[in-house]
């Protein structure tokens, strides 16, 4: 998987609500109801992620969820980073 340039992240990035790339990774964080609904969404995108054999680094705090993205293979950004941010958004828009 070829590794993005900073133009074409930041392209990219137009297509995401609230993501952000801080030269490393894009992330996002989430806000929920309680814990539960967090950890319920938590484990559906665990399923995404299983899919595209892709997985993130996230952090949960009760009703907050972060969560940063990078290819480690490629040492950086790819496509496949923004193609699992858009499955997260919409297990999230779901809810």
């Amino acid at each position: 998987m070829e590794k993005l340039n900073e133009t074409q992240i930041n392209e990219s990035l137009k297509k995401l609500n609230g993501w952000d790339y801080d030269g490393d990774f894009i992330h996002k964080s989430f806000q929920f109801k309680d814990f539960k609904e967090t950890f319920a969404l938590m484990t559906q995108i665990a399923f995404e992620c299983e899919e595209l054999n892709h997985h993130p680094n996230w952090e949960n705090v009760y009703n907050n969820l972060t969560i940063k993205l990078n290819t480690h293979d490629a040492d950086g950004i790819t496509q496949k980073d923004f193609d699992l941010a858009k499955r997260m958004e919409s297990i999230v828009s779901n809810k």
